[in-house]
């Protein structure tokens, strides 16, 4: 994987992305030496959104086989609502 500067990829900023679109590089942009975002194709994004949806799905499954139930008035009050 790369890592590149954040001001040096906002220098050249249409080449980044095309390395990315083009290439199928993954870039991870740092700050200070810190890594704090990332670019990568779409097509890997679409696959993380599919795998988060499944993850979500597979907990939602689990919790539908828990027995009982939770008021109304409980869940709105522990989502603050």
């Amino acid at each position: 994987m790369i890592r590149l500067e954040i001001s040096k990829a906002r220098e050249d900023l249409a080449e980044t992305v095309n390395r990315v679109r083009y290439k199928g590089e993954r870039i991870v942009l740092n700050r200070r030496g810190k890594d704090v975002a990332a670019l990568v194709p779409l097509e890997d994004l679409t696959l993380l959104e599919r795998l988060e949806d499944r993850l979500d799905l597979e907990d939602a499954l689990k919790a539908l086989e828990e027995p009982g139930t939770v008021p109304w008035k409980k869940v709105k009050a522990d989502l603050g609502l």
